[in-house]
C-alpha cells in the first residue's frame, strides 16, 4: 500500500469553508463529510461516532500512516460485515491521570535518555499532540468526618508524593506540548468534561476539526457525553499517540442504544447507568462502539448522558457515545466555555450534518437494543461486579443468598450458622491493639480515623489535636464496645469521576441529608463517612444551595477531589476493626457513588462492595447495614424514636431541579479553572524538580528508569532461527491457571502494600518504613515495586495450588514452582518468575472468559513481560489488556470452541510451546503444544490474538515502545 503524498489529493476537494461564528472574520475550512458523501453516500447512514472517526481518516490521509484505502474502507462500512480492516485514527490530544501518567512520563525520559545514550538529540522526542496530565489519583481518605479533612488529606498527600511531584514538575519544563493540572482541582474526567475539552480544534491554517482524545484511564469515555469520540488505553498506547502514531483499531460493530419515554418520579441518572450497563453487559459488546439515540435520549442532560459514558468500560463498550445536540450547547454555556467557542462548535457540527440525536431508523447499526426509561427501578450494583445490578427492595435477600452461595457465583462461600453471628469489638484509644500482619501498636492520643495512627508519628504537624478539634460535632468511637455484624456498611463515600460530575444525584444527595437531618437521623461512628467531589464546583454548587452543612452534620465532609475510594485510597479501616474481620470472616459493607467495586479494591478486608447513587450511600450510612430492606423497613430512628422511612426523606425531582442554577454557573467555572496556572496552591508552588532536557535519574523508591530500552539498538534484533516459527516459545512453565474474569485488578499492583509482599520486603530493605509504603498506584515510577507487585492482589485465585480441605481455593499471589528435578514448591509468583528467569525458562499463563477486565492498568503488561511470561492463553481477553500485552511483547492466545484449560485437563506441571505462524499472520492459527508429565504430547490449535498488521509491527519490534523510540531517531 505504498504511496505519496500525492495520494492525499484524492480527496482534496472535500476540503470546504463554513461561517463559523458571528463576527466579520469567521470564516473557517473542514473536511466535509457531505462532500465526501456524494462520492460515497453510504457516509449519510453511518452512525455518528463513526463520521467523526471518518473526518480524521480524511483530514490526517496523507499516503504514509493513513491511506485512501482507509477512507474508502470506512466509508463503505457495512453494519455486519466481517471486521478485517484497521482504521488509523489520529486524536486531537491525550488526556493523562497521575498513576498511568508518571509511567508514561518515565518511559519518555527514559526515551531521551536512551537518545542521548546515542548520540542523538534527546528534543527529538517531544509530544506532538497536547498532552494534559491531571493529577487526581494521589489523595487518600485518611480524614474524614471533619471540617479540615480536606486539608489535612492534602498535606498528607504532599508529603507522601513529593518525589513524584518533582518529577512533574521537571515534565512540564522539559517538554513544551506537557501541561499537569495540579492536585486539588479534580477528577481527571471531570476536569475533562468541564474544563479541557472545546469542542473543537483548528489548525494553524484554520483548519477546524472535532475533539478526540484518547486517555489513560478506562473512564476516558465519559467525554462521550459531549459528543467526544474517546476511549480509554494504556499508556504505551498513550505514548505512540502523543508522539504521532495514529491509534490503530479494528473496524468496529455499532450498537445503537435507543431510549424512549423518561425516567420515573424517584429514580436517579445512577439507576438509568446501572440498568444500561446490566443490558449492555448481557448483549456482549466488548469491543464495539455503542451509540445512543431516540426522543428518551434527546431527553437526558449532559451530565446524565456523561455518567451513562463513563461506565463504558463496566458494560464492555469500546464507547458509549452520545450525538451534540443542544442540550450540548447548553452544558457548554453552563460551564463556562466563551461564546466564540460555543459558536464555532455548533457551526461546525450543523456544516458537517451531525448536529442532533438521530431518530429511529436514519442510521445503519450492527444491532439496536431498546430501553424504555419509564421501566428503570432504584439500584445498586454488586456485592463484587459493576453489572450485577440489584433493585433496592432485593439487597438484603441478596446480600443472605450471596452469603451461603459458592465463590463460582459470586459468593461468599461461607455457613449460614455465622450471618448472625455478632462480633463484639472493643475499641482501644490507649494503643494496646495491634493489628495484624505486624502493624505497630496505636500511639495512646492518635487521631482514630487516619491510616497513619498505626505510625510512630503524627501524620501531619500536630494531627491529633486538630482531628480532636475538628471532630467535635462527630459521634467519638474510642473506649466504647462495638458489635460488628455481617453487612455492616464500613465504609460509606460519596466519590468517583461517575456520579459526583453529576449535579442532579449529588443535589439529591444534599436534600436528603438535609432531610434526614431535620428528621433527627444520624450515622452511626463505625461508619466511615466520605465525600470526594470530582471538581470543585461540586463544593461551590453545594454551599450555595446551602446543602453542605447537612452532609457535614453527617460525617460526609470534603476528604479531598480526587479519585478516592473507587480506586482503593478509601484510606485503612479502625485496626480493631481488621482485625475482627480477619479472625472472624466476617463479610462486611462498602457503598459507594462509584464505578468499580470488583473484590479487594475498595478495601482488602471489604468483601462486599456495592455501587449506589449519592442519595442512596447517604441513605445506606444512616441504615448502617446493607441487610436493611429500604423498601420496607425504617432507614432509622429519628427525633423522639419515631421511625423514618426511605420515602420520607427522599427529594423529589422538582426540589432538584429548582436547585439545578447553582450547578450551571458558567462565570463560576471559568473563575475556577482559571486558577489551575495563575495560582494552584502553596502546596504544589513549593514543589521544585530538576530542570533540562534529560532526566537526572534519583535514587528514589518512587521514580526509578525503567528498563524497557535496556540493550537497546536502532537495528530490530530477528530472533534465533527456529525450525517451527522465529517467534515459537518452547519448554515454557506454567506460571498460573486462572479462572474466569480475572480483572487487571489482580494482575497490575493497585491498593495497599502488604509489608510480607515481595513489593514489601524490598521497600524494608530500601529502608521505606511501613507507615511510608503509600501505595502502589504512587509507585507506578518505579519498575522494582511493580514487577515485585504483579499478580499480588489478595484476593486472586491461581487454581494450579491444590484446594483446601474444605473445598476453598487459597487466595493471594501464589504459585507452584517446579525446579529442574521437578520438585514443586509453594511460593510468591514474583520469587518464581525470578527463578525461572535465572533458568532461562520461559513461563506462560492460561486463563477463562474476559481476562484482563477492567482499568486500563499498563502495568498489568508491563509487570507480565518483566515477569518473563511469554504469552496468556484465555478464553477471552477484554480489549485494552489484549492490546497492551501486544505493546510489551507478549503473546495473546485464545483458545478456539469449547477449548479451555479446564477442558483440557491441564494442572500446571505441563511443559508448553506456543507456535504461531512464522509470519504473525493477525488473527492466525497457532499451535499450542502440551507435554504432560508422563511424556505424553497434545497439540490444541488457539488462535493469535495479534488482530492487525501495525500489531504485527510492534511485537517484532520487541513492543510499542521500542518501535516509536526507532521511528523517531530514525527521522
Amino acid at each position: 500500500m505504498a504511496k505519496t503524498h500525492e495520494s492525499r489529493h484524492a480527496f482534496e476537494s472535500t476540503l470546504k469553508t463554513f461561517n463559523a461564528g458571528s463576527g466579520k472574520s469567521s470564516k473557517g475550512k473542514y473536511y466535509s463529510l457531505p462532500a465526501l458523501a456524494k462520492q460515497f453516500p453510504n457516509v449519510n447512514r453511518l452512525p455518528v461516532s463513526l463520521r467523526i472517526v471518518l473526518e480524521s481518516v480524511l483530514r490526517n490521509c496523507d499516503g504514509q500512516k493513513v491511506m485512501p484505502e482507509h477512507i474508502e474502507q470506512l466509508a463503505n462500512w457495512k453494519p455486519n460485515a466481517e471486521r478485517m480492516d484497521e482504521i488509523p485514527f489520529v486524536v486531537a490530544r491525550v488526556v493523562l491521570q497521575d498513576f498511568t501518567g508518571v509511567p508514561l512520563l518515565a518511559d519518555l525520559a527514559a526515551m531521551r535518555s536512551t537518545a542521548a545514550a546515542l548520540g542523538k538529540k534527546p528534543k527529538t522526542i517531544e509530544p506532538l499532540v497536547p498532552v494534559d496530565l491531571v493529577v487526581d489519583h494521589s489523595i487518600m481518605v485518611d480524614y474524614y468526618g471533619s471540617k479540615n479533612a480536606l486539608d489535612l488529606n492534602m498535606k498528607l498527600e504532599f508529603q507522601r508524593n513529593k518525589e513524584r511531584y518533582q518529577f512533574m514538575k521537571w515534565g512540564m519544563q522539559a517538554f513544551d506540548t506537557f501541561g499537569v493540572v495540579p492536585p486539588g482541582f479534580g477528577i481527571v474526567h471531570q476536569v475533562n468534561l468541564e474544563y479541557l475539552a472545546r469542542g473543537v480544534h483548528k489548525t494553524k491554517g484554520d483548519v477546524y476539526y472535532p475533539d478526540s482524545l484518547v486517555g489513560t484511564d478506562s473512564h476516558t469515555t465519559m467525554i462521550n457525553g459531549v459528543g467526544v469520540v474517546a476511549w480509554g488505553v494504556g499508556g504505551i498506547e498513550a505514548e505512540a499517540a502523543m508522539l504521532g502514531q495514529p491509534v490503530y483499531f479494528l473496524t468496529p460493530d455499532v450498537v445503537g442504544f435507543e431510549l424512549t419515554g423518561q425516567l420515573r418520579e424517584g429514580v436517579t441518572a445512577t439507576d438509568l447507568v446501572l440498568t444500561v450497563t446490566e443490558i449492555l453487559r448481557k448483549e456482549k459488546v466488548v469491543g464495539k462502539f455503542v451509540e445512543f439515540f431516540g426522543e428518551g435520549t434527546r431527553s437526558l442532560a449532559v451530565p446524565d448522558r456523561a455518567t451513562i459514558g463513563n461506565m463504558a468500560p463496566e458494560y464492555g463498550a469500546t464507547m458509549g457515545f452520545f450525538p451534540v445536540d443542544e442540550k450540548t450547547i447548553d452544558y457548554f454555556n453552563g460551564t463556562g466555555r466563551t461564546k466564540a467557542e460555543i459558536e464555532a462548535f455548533e457551526a461546525y457540527f450543523k456544516a458537517q450534518g451531525l448536529f442532533g440525536v438521530p431518530k429511529a431508523g436514519e442510521i445503519d447499526y450492527s444491532h439496536v437494543v431498546r430501553l424504555d426509561l419509564g421501566s428503570v427501578a432504584p439500584s445498586l450494583a454488586g456485592p463484587k461486579r459493576p453489572q450485577d445490578r440489584i433493585e433496592i427492595g432485593h439487597v438484603a435477600d441478596k446480600f443472605t443468598e450471596l452469603f451461603t452461595a459458592p465463590a463460582a457465583q459470586n459468593g461468599f462461600n461461607l455457613s449460614a450458622d455465622k450471618l448472625d453471628r455478632p462480633v463484639k469489638v472493643h475499641i482501644n484509644g490507649e494503643g494496646e491493639t495491634v493489628e495484624p500482619d505486624d502493624a505497630k501498636p496505636i500511639p495512646a492520643g492518635a487521631p482514630r480515623n487516619a491510616v497513619e495512627m498505626v505510625a510512630n508519628k503524627p501524620a501531619v504537624d500536630d494531627a491529633a489535636s486538630s482531628i480532636k478539634a475538628a471532630d467535635k460535632a462527630v459521634k467519638r468511637i474510642e473506649g466504647r464496645d462495638v458489635e460488628l455484624h455481617n453487612g455492616d456498611v464500613l465504609i460509606a463515600a460519596i466519590t468517583s469521576c461517575t456520579n459526583t460530575s453529576n449535579p442532579s444525584v449529588m443535589l439529591a444527595a444534599g436534600l436528603l441529608a438535609k432531610k434526614a437531618v431535620e428528621a433527627g437521623l444520624s450515622v452511626e461512628p463505625h461508619v466511615k463517612t466520605s465525600l470526594a467531589p470530582g471538581s470543585r464546583l461540586v463544593t461551590l454548587y453545594l454551599t450555595e444551595s446551602g446543602l453542605l452543612p447537612y452532609l457535614e452534620k453527617l460525617g460526609f465532609s470534603i476528604a479531598g477531589y480526587g479519585c478516592t475510594t473507587c480506586i482503593g485510597n478509601a484510606g485503612d479501616l479502625l485496626p480493631e476493626f481488621n482485625a475482627a474481620i480477619q479472625q472472624n470472616d466476617l463479610v462486611c459493607a462498602a457503598v459507594l457513588s462509584g464505578n468499580r467495586n470488583f473484590e479487594a479494591r475498595i478495601h482488602p478486608n471489604i468483601r462486599a462492595n456495592f455501587l449506589a447513587s449519592p442519595p442512596l450511600v447517604v441513605a445506606y450510612a444512616i441504615a448502617g447495614n446493607v441487610r436493611k430492606d429500604l423498601m420496607t423497613e425504617p432507614v432509622g430512628k429519628g427525633k423522639n424514636g419515631r421511625d423514618v422511612y426511605l420515602g420520607d426523606i427522599w427529594p423529589s425531582s422538582d426540589e432538584v431541579h429548582k436547585l439545578m442554577k447553582y450547578a450551571m454557573n458558567g462565570k463560576a467555572f471559568r473563575s475556577n479553572y482559571e486558577k489551575v496556572d495563575a495560582e494552584p496552591g502553596k502546596l504544589w508552588e513549593n514543589i521544585h524538580g530538576v530542570t533540562g532536557a534529560t532526566y537526572t535519574w534519583p535514587d528514589s523508591t518512587y521514580i526509578a528508569e525503567p528498563p524497557f530500552f535496556d540493550g537497546f539498538s536502532l537495528d530490530v534484533k530477528q530472533p534465533e532461527g527456529q525450525a517451527d516459527s522465529p517467534y515459537a516459545v518452547h519448554g515454557a512453565s506454567v506460571m498460573a491457571l486462572f479462572g474466569d474474569s480475572i480483572t487487571t485488578d489482580h494482575i497490575s499492583p493497585a491498593g495497599s502494600i502488604k509489608e510480607s509482599s515481595p513489593a514489601g520486603l524490598w521497600l524494608k530493605e530500601h529502608g521505606v518504613q511501613k507507615a511510608d509504603f503509600n501505595s502502589y498506584g504512587s509507585r507506578r515510577g518505579n519498575h522494582e515495586v511493580m514487577m515485585r507487585g504483579t499478580f499480588a492482589n489478595v484476593r486472586i485465585k491461581n487454581l494450579m495450588i491444590p484446594a483446601l480441605p474444605d473445598g476453598s481455593r487459597e487466595e493471594g499471589g501464589l504459585t507452584i514452582y517446579r525446579d529442574a528435578e521437578g520438585k514443586a514448591t509453594k511460593m510468591s509468583i514474583y520469587d518464581a518468575a525470578m527463578k525461572y528467569q535465572s533458568r532461562g525458562r520461559a513461563t506462560v499463563v492460561l486463563a477463562g472468559e474476559e481476562y484482563g477486565t477492567g482499568s486500563s492498568r499498563d502495568w498489568a503488561a508491563k509487570g507480565t513481560q518483566l515477569l518473563g511470561i511469554k504469552a496468556v492463553v484465555a478464553r477471552s481477553f477484554e480489549r485494552i489488556h489484549r492490546s497492551n500485552l501486544v505493546g510489551m511483547g507478549v503473546l495473546p492466545l485464545q483458545f478456539k470452541g469449547e477449548d479451555s484449560w479446564q477442558s483440557l485437563g491441564l494442572r500446571g506441571d505441563e511443559v508448553i510451546d506456543v507456535i504461531p505462524a512464522a509470519d504473525l499472520r493477525p488473527q492466525s492459527d497457532a499451535q499450542l503444544v502440551i507435554t504432560r508429565a508422563d511424556g505424553t504430547r497434545q497439540t490444541v490449535v488457539v488462535r493469535l490474538r495479534i488482530d492487525t498488521p501495525i500489531e504485527v509491527d510492534y511485537y517484532r519490534h520487541g513492543g510499542i515502545l521500542p518501535y516509536v523510540l526507532r521511528q523517531l531517531l530514525a527521522d
